[in-house]
């Protein structure tokens, strides 16, 4: 386990996330959990709805479009990078583990790996999921070609991905959400970040303080009263309802760790410079060599 939060409960498992599903629902989601530092496996056979796509002209940043091969290439790349484990293998079935605490998954493959938590992100029948949940209705019929058929239910999840089996969570493109892959990303952020304020809860942050965001600031935007870990520690315990019942070790723990995560979205100009860079060259990794020897002697040129 790589979270430095990592309790108990987690230790039993072989990951602390698992995300059925390598599309942008289920790379997005894996982003967002495996940079809060939650150990995250992703498996994707490349069955994907995105791969339907014969070429990708809607999806912002790309002016001219993107190939399909591309753009997987990228959302697998950044996936990884995040700190994800991507598994080529189809996820057959899920069942809970001991005690109703967490899952079993099997894979196509024959492999098995438990996880304390798991989203799903496919658009595939859900099959995998079946005998999840004995008391709402997972699946809905419907009549094709005069015949009686079942596919999971697109409304069975909460519009944060939550459902009433604990630890699933939904990041399948449905519903509002609609088929484009741009929402399909949105769609897996959001639960992404569904998990990891949930992770928070269970680890003891209050509610007013479980809330979880991920960007970085100019470090030259800030003031000394958001730069001193004093002033960030008391806007820290004002935000705390005043019925919590954390001892006060615990609170101290919750507190730097808090101020720590503040501190260091903050980045100073040279650092953004470094990371511009990186970022850049690590987008040509994914040009074709060809293309890039072209431009470079059409620079040349000029």
């Amino acid at each position: 386990m790589r979270s430095s939060e990592t309790g108990h409960r987690e230790e039993a498992f072989d990951h602390d996330v698992v995300v059925v599903g390598g599309g942008p629902a289920g790379c997005a989601a894996g982003v967002f959990t495996a940079r809060y530092g939650l150990d995250t496996v992703v498996f994707d056979r490349g069955r994907s709805s995105i791969r339907r796509c014969a070429y990708l002209e809607n999806y912002l940043g790309f002016p001219a479009g993107i190939d399909i091969e591309t753009l997987s290439g990228l959302i697998h790349d950044h996936a990884e990078q995040a700190g994800c484990e991507i598994v080529a293998d189809l996820v057959e079935s899920l069942e809970r583990a001991e005690d109703q605490q967490g899952f079993r998954v099997r894979t196509q493959d024959g492999d098995r790996v438990t996880a304390w938590r798991v989203i799903a992100a496919t658009r595939y029948d859900g099959e995998y999921m079946r005998g999840l949940d004995d008391e709402t209705a997972m699946f809905e019929t419907f009549e094709y070609d005069g015949e009686e058929r079942e596919h999971f239910d697109k409304s069975y999840a909460e519009r944060d991905g939550t459902t009433p089996v604990d630890g699933l969570f939904v990041a399948s493109p449905y519903g509002e959400t609609g088929y484009q892959a741009s929402m399909a990303a949105g769609r897996g952020t959001r639960v992404g970040i569904t998990v990891v304020e949930a992770v928070r809860r269970e680890r003891g942050y209050p509610d007013p303080i479980a809330n979880h965001y991920d960007w970085m600031r100019r470090a030259a935007e800030l003031d000394d009263e958001r730069s001193d870990r004093e002033q960030l520690g008391e806007r820290f315990d004002e935000r705390l309802p005043d019925d919590h019942d954390l001892e006060a070790a615990r609170l101290a723990e919750l507190r730097d760790r808090e101020v720590d995560r503040r501190l260091a979205t903050h980045l100073s100009a040279d650092e953004i410079e470094r990371r511009t860079e990186r970022g850049q060259k690590r987008l040509l990794e994914h040009i074709d060599d060809d293309l890039i020897r072209q431009a470079a002697r059409e620079i040349e040129g000029e």
